[in-house]
């Protein structure tokens, strides 16, 4: 398993920016935005690819994972 699995990756659209806005919490501050639903999710991954490739070539331990933490099903209850 690669290290960017332990992350949440989260794609939305955003009525204010009229765009799918895609961001790594816990990991990542910011994100991509972009049209297409698939190229943001796709964009998102190599951002979070390169941001633990920074964090190991900093020599800074790698935030705590996101992952498995059944982020989907809060996100479902606040809603």
């Amino acid at each position: 398993m690669k290290d960017s699995a332990r992350y949440v990756k989260v794609v939305e659209w955003s009525d204010v920016d009229q765009c799918y806005v895609g961001s790594a919490p816990g990991l990542i501050y910011g994100g991509c935005h972009g049209s297409d639903e698939k190229e943001v999710f796709d964009e998102l991954c190599v951002i979070v690819d390169e941001a633990i490739a920074l964090y190991r070539q900093d020599g800074k331990p790698l935030p705590a994972p996101t992952a498995g933490r059944d982020y989907a099903n809060m996100l479902q209850s606040v809603s």
